[in-house]
């Protein structure tokens, strides 16, 4: 017997299995589905499905409201925090894989310009991010060619 996998985003739960599995009253869902703490998927005939994902929300305002007597309020505060958290590790990564990238690129460049001849060996380098391009100019970050006593 095949088990089907659901991703976390796919509604699956109805209201009344989502309601036990996080020791809720359904009622209690309906009212944060009203004010906009939670947005379950709806199916053709209105009826509300609620994803894995769904369910870790409720567990968290569960948890804040009752664990940490956090209002609703607050609760939204605290998802849409840390829904913008998630967003800018996002893209945090996204932007290192990219930068990681084009110092691989700008690394082979260099290699290729020293296999060529057209430039000597040593010229160029790889800057660590606590250097500045002008202490590297001056000499002070490393012994450049040309940079003893100024």
């Amino acid at each position: 017997m095949e088990e089907r996998i659901h991703r976390d985003d796919e509604p699956c739960y109805v209201i009344s299995v989502a309601a036990k599995l996080v020791s809720l009253h359904p009622q209690t869902l309906r009212y944060y589905d009203r004010i906009g703490l939670l947005r379950p998927s709806r199916t053709a005939g209105r009826m509300r499905l609620y994803s894995q994902q769904d369910i870790e929300t409720l567990r968290k305002i569960a948890r804040l409201t009752e664990d940490l007597g956090v209002n609703l309020a607050g609760v939204e505060v605290v998802l849409n925090m840390s829904r913008r958290i998630e967003e800018l590790q996002e893209e945090m990564a996204m932007l290192q894989q990219q930068a990681e990238a084009r110092i691989a690129a700008l690394r082979q460049r260099v290699q290729e310009l020293e296999r060529g001849g057209l430039v000597r060996r040593g010229e160029f380098r790889v800057l660590r991010p606590d250097e500045t391009e002008d202490k590297a100019s001056r000499g002070e970050a490393s012994t450049a060619p040309g940079s003893e006593g100024s």
